[in-house]
């Protein structure tokens, strides 16, 4: 039988200046998650991001799941993976240093 997955764009191409969160997407139905962060410019000096996964029962009140990505400071391809989740997930972005800036793409890949 053939698993039913998804992938959502949450971020395209998306600059940022200052510390930020994606938009809450349900996942009820999914079992296993794969979250992607793809950095296509960093600015600033001594510049990093940190993103961890946060979950939430109503899309409206959050806490940390656990997930943490490595602290970030230049472009790349980064991923980190979650399971046991509940009903919502976004992602939470911490841009530290002097005048940071990062432009980003940001991927939600589900799986039943």
């Amino acid at each position: 039988m053939l698993r039913r997955s998804h992938t959502a764009v949450l971020e395209k191409n998306a600059t940022f200046t200052e510390s930020f969160c994606t938009e809450p997407y349900e996942v009820a139905w999914a079992g296993e998650g794969r979250w992607f962060l793809r950095i296509l410019e960093f600015e600033g000096e001594d510049s990093a991001l940190d993103a961890s996964v946060q979950v939430s029962p109503d899309g409206l009140h959050w806490c940390e799941e656990g997930s943490d990505f490595v602290t970030m400071s230049e472009p790349g391809l980064y991923s980190i993976s979650v399971k046991e989740f509940g009903h919502w997930l976004r992602m939470s972005c911490q841009l530290k240093g002097s005048h940071p800036k990062i432009k980003v793409m940001i991927y939600l890949a589900l799986k039943e």
